[in-house]
């Protein structure tokens, strides 16, 4: 499938150019460099990273009680088979074992149907960030494109579309500060690695 989209990219920017090739004026973009550099991303990737991080304090508190009521639930198990007692207390307390075991396995369900969910909340949140971000940088390039009377705009990180393209034509550092031009002062940290498609259009 990803091939089929580039020999058909490919063989549109072929028409186009042998159609205007007189007129046509190309440019390139590193669409992994403008995603990775636009201080939106680093702000984004570090609410993203805290999000995480507060998920994982909440499953790990999550299951040091687990594991507490486990240690529990032996504890009574063991007072329930003490010789030393009544029959009628050791019933009692066999009783109560039972209802511990039955809240030690509800709590283990709990805690995996939570991360489940909570993990499945973060991709979703984390892909229409990412959807968001590649928007914003696009009409960005759209925008330098237009002013700079580009006919087409390529993606130089999908190099496997094209055999070469030049760097004079690479727009990607006047997108990038265009992008950055509202940036607050204190975002420096380098964006984290999010998995970002340099294949999108």
């Amino acid at each position: 499938m990803k091939n089929l989209r580039l020999l058909v990219i490919t063989a549109t920017l072929f028409a186009v150019a042998l159609s205007a090739s007189a007129q046509t004026k190309f440019a390139s973009v590193d669409m992994k460099k403008l995603f990775n550099g636009y201080y939106k991303t680093k702000m984004a990737q570090a609410a993203m990273d805290k999000e995480r991080s507060d998920l994982t304090k909440e499953i790990k508190d999550m299951s040091d009680a687990l594991t507490k009521a486990r240690a529990d639930y032996k504890q009574m198990l063991d007072q329930a088979n003490d010789q030393g007692i009544s029959a009628d207390e050791r019933d009692k307390r066999k009783q109560s074992a039972a209802d511990k075991a039955k809240d030690v396995n509800s709590r283990q369900v709990a805690i995996e149907q939570y991360s489940r969910q909570a993990d499945a909340q973060l991709n979703d949140k984390s892909q229409r960030m990412i959807s968001n971000l590649v928007g914003e940088i696009q009409k960005a390039v759209a925008d330098k494109a237009k002013a700079g009377g580009y006919t087409l705009v390529v993606n130089s990180a999908n190099n496997e579309a094209f055999v070469y393209v030049g760097t004079e034509t690479d727009i990607s550092a006047a997108v990038l500060a265009q992008l950055n031009a509202g940036a607050p002062i204190d975002v420096v940290r380098p964006a984290g690695m999010l998995n970002i498609s340099t294949n999108a259009p």
